[in-house]
């Protein structure tokens, strides 16, 4: 199969794997809202033109790239298929070998709740397994809110996520989400978040 060839063929959320541990829940949730404002017709045209990037990986099962949030939030919603674009096939490598060239590549991100690395192996097989990061929810709220801008750098978010988890208390987050986020643009904003992707400098004044 070629690289990038999408496939004609709907492969079903359930069967499709995550290359990350977590998502940020309430960000899932925002994008379960919007699905839910759109009609009918406005959906099947949305799923016909969003396709889920992948691997073909071992055994040929389908591993998920990017838009993890999505595909959990159109799982929620009770969408049963996407389609999906093969970036690499893969399948013909060992398990071992899979994960090698997808961590080389920055196609994974085997790093828990708690910013912490863990093994390959511990990455959930289900879209519906992925657990809650709620820096990665703060981090994509202060992208939307203008604190950095959007990045091709593999992960952005995450690396976002991750300088915030040394400055603000889970507890903030829980209990006033608008105060975490009012933190979380000071701090994006100062020249110590300068090496994060899509930086967009101090406020003048």
């Amino acid at each position: 199969m070629a690289p990038r060839e999408p496939l004609l063929k709907p492969v079903p959320i359930a069967e499709l794997r995550p290359t990350q541990m977590t998502v940020g829940y309430r960000e899932v949730a925002e994008k379960r809202r919007r699905w839910r404002e759109h009609d009918a017709e406005k959906k099947a045209a949305f799923l016909g033109s969003h396709m889920i990037p992948v691997l073909l990986g071992p055994k040929k099962h389908h591993y998920v790239i990017d838009h993890h949030h999505l595909s959990r939030a159109l799982h929620e919603e009770g969408v049963e298929s996407v389609l999906v674009t093969v970036v690499a096939d893969l399948h013909k490598l060992s398990k071992d070998a899979f994960w090698t060239v997808a961590d080389h590549k920055s196609w994974v991100h085997p790093y828990d709740a708690s910013g912490v690395r863990v093994s390959f192996s511990d990455i959930p097989k289900k879209i519906s397994a992925l657990a809650d990061d709620p820096y990665r929810s703060l981090a994509g709220e202060l992208r939307r809110a203008g604190g950095f801008a959007k990045d091709t750098t593999p992960f952005s978010e995450f690396l976002w996520a991750d300088f915030l988890r040394r400055k603000i208390k889970p507890k903030i987050i829980a209990d006033d989400f608008s105060a975490a986020l009012e933190r979380a643009m000071r701090f994006a904003k100062s020249p110590e978040a300068g090496y994060l992707p899509g930086w967009c400098g101090p406020v003048e004044g």
